[in-house]
């Protein structure tokens, strides 16, 4: 848009005699379909569109400074360094003033600016975006998780016939676009996946809503909205405008992360992140519904790309990239829908004998889901990962109960398609016949990967360890050992020597 064809307002906003604080020159303007945002240097302020799409309505000032209130209170759940305050715009003749008396004809939301080249999406395109940080981005999704807003009304909207809306609406607006970058087959496969899931797996959704992880969410937390801003990492840009969008399941915003990294190749991360999450909420089940919103968080890039192909203002060599573009995420939305061949994995070994490194290892070359009994434990006794388990954690009942556990997820997950490693010392008979006949009654591949090295390095790496959620120390080594694996472990078993 050409300054001339700007509101009067947005230009006068560019001048940078308009604010009461020193500006960078010149003022950059940003424009979204919703909204208008002005770069200033130290501040940024975003000034709402008068536009009503339905599932956003901005169409009156009344609703506008309701929106941004909404998006003030909301985003500084995530992002409090970056959300400031709500300032009536006014006018006084032909000229507007910020926060000036009188009358407010436009209200804008004040916001930190941070430096260009701090998104997660950034970081991702330099390089720098690491397991480490991923893992760090876990904790932080999964804390905001755990303090968001949990209620009757949001929990409605974990029903079978609330979330289905907006997937069924997605299917109808991108028919039209069967033949282009959609193809036949993946549109019928991919919608006949989500009618079969709503139909068979109503009780799913049930234990979703029973179980609390319907909570008011963020809603739209992909790479471009994540930040890392003097070392702290920022969930900014929440959907404050549509209640379906932020009142979802906790799966719905990890589908994001998870699927804006399978995007750009990199299910390595995707994977650790996913695994990170997961066990930082104990909410290993959830991993029933994810493919579902992978499949969703995929389609609707999808068709938001697609939309591009109809606008006669774009140019054809940016219409040739967007049919790329979508035609890639329609055969992502297509493939999370695929069904696979479920797993399982057993650790056995000593404490201190690698069995996590290499079971994230493994997971991350594999796409494995890692479950450590150490996680599992604690969940079970509501104590926070980071906390060091007294005795009433490793009494018998509660190593059985944790084994338990373990065994009932794994088969679990692994009967959904997902390959999955369990983490646990394995030790005794008993156990490890248990995951046998599970296995063999459900048809499931299963390896035994039975970590060793000297006790000497086992005692060192014990020694060694810091900042991890198992509470095993050097001292309990001695006591620790092995029952040899009988005849009808044997053919499942692989040594690995983890010295190195």
């Amino acid at each position: 848009m050409t300054e001339t064809l700007l509101p009067e307002l947005i230009q006068q906003m560019m001048q940078p005699e308009f604010y009461p604080h020193p500006v960078a020159e010149p003022i950059q303007l940003i424009q979204t379909h919703v909204s208008y945002v002005l770069l200033t240097g130290d501040f940024a302020y975003k000034v709402k569109k008068s536009v009503n799409f339905g599932f956003l309505d901005f169409s009156t000032l009344e609703k506008r400074h309701h929106f941004c209130q909404e998006e003030l209170r909301l985003n500084q759940r995530g992002a409090a360094e970056l959300y400031l305050e709500v300032l009536p715009l006014t006018q006084s003749g032909e000229k507007y003033a910020l926060n000036g008396t009188g009358e407010p004809v436009e209200y804008a939301v004040k916001m930190r600016q941070f430096p260009a080249g701090t998104l997660f999406s950034d970081l991702f395109e330099q390089g720098k975006l690491t397991g480490e940080l991923l893992q760090r981005l876990a904790k932080v999704l999964a804390q905001f998780h755990a303090k968001g807003e949990i209620n009757d009304y949001i929990r409605s909207f974990g029903k079978v016939s609330q979330v289905r809306l907006a997937i069924d609406e997605n299917y109808d607006q991108t028919e039209s676009y069967i033949g282009g970058p959609q193809t036949q087959q993946q549109f019928d496969e991919t919608r006949q996946y989500t009618d079969r899931l709503f139909a068979e797996q109503e009780a799913l959704f049930n234990s979703r809503i029973e179980n609390n992880w319907i909570r008011e969410c963020h809603g739209d937390v992909h790479l471009r909205n994540i930040a890392l801003w003097n070392d702290e990492i920022l969930l900014f840009d929440c959907i404050e405008f549509n209640e379906p969008f932020r009142f979802v399941d906790v799966m719905f915003d990890v589908a994001y992360i998870v699927m804006d990294l399978d995007a750009r190749d990199r299910r390595d991360l995707s994977n650790l992140f996913l695994n990170a999450y997961v066990e930082q909420m104990g909410d290993w089940e959830g991993l029933q519904v994810l493919p579902l919103y992978l499949s969703r968080q995929s389609y609707v890039r999808a068709k938001v790309t697609s939309f591009l192909l109809n606008d006669p203002s774009i140019p054809a060599a940016v219409k040739q990239s967007s049919r790329e573009t979508a035609a890639r995420y329609y055969r992502l939305a297509w493939e999370y829908t695929q069904p696979q061949q479920g797993s399982l994995t057993l650790m056995v070994g000593l404490s201190g004998s690698g069995k996590s490194t290499v079971a994230r290892q493994l997971a991350q070359q594999t796409g494995a889901i890692h479950i450590r009994s150490d996680a599992v434990r604690k969940h079970l006794a509501g104590i926070s990962l980071e906390e060091r388990g007294g005795e009433h954690l490793y009494t018998p009942e509660m190593s059985q109960k944790t084994y338990d556990r373990l065994l009932e997820l794994g088969v679990t997950l692994a009967k959904q398609g997902y390959s999955v490693i369990l983490d646990a010392k394995y030790d005794r008979q008993p156990l490890r016949q248990a995951v046998i006949a599970q296995a063999e009654a459900h048809q499931l591949p299963l390896k035994i990967l039975h970590c060793t090295a000297p006790l000497e390095v086992l005692q060192q790496r014990l020694r060694d360890r810091t900042g991890d959620v198992s509470d095993a120390t050097a001292d309990l080594l001695p006591q620790q050992q092995v029952d040899t694996f009988s005849e009808t472990e044997q053919p499942y078993v692989v040594t690995l020597d983890t010295t190195q």
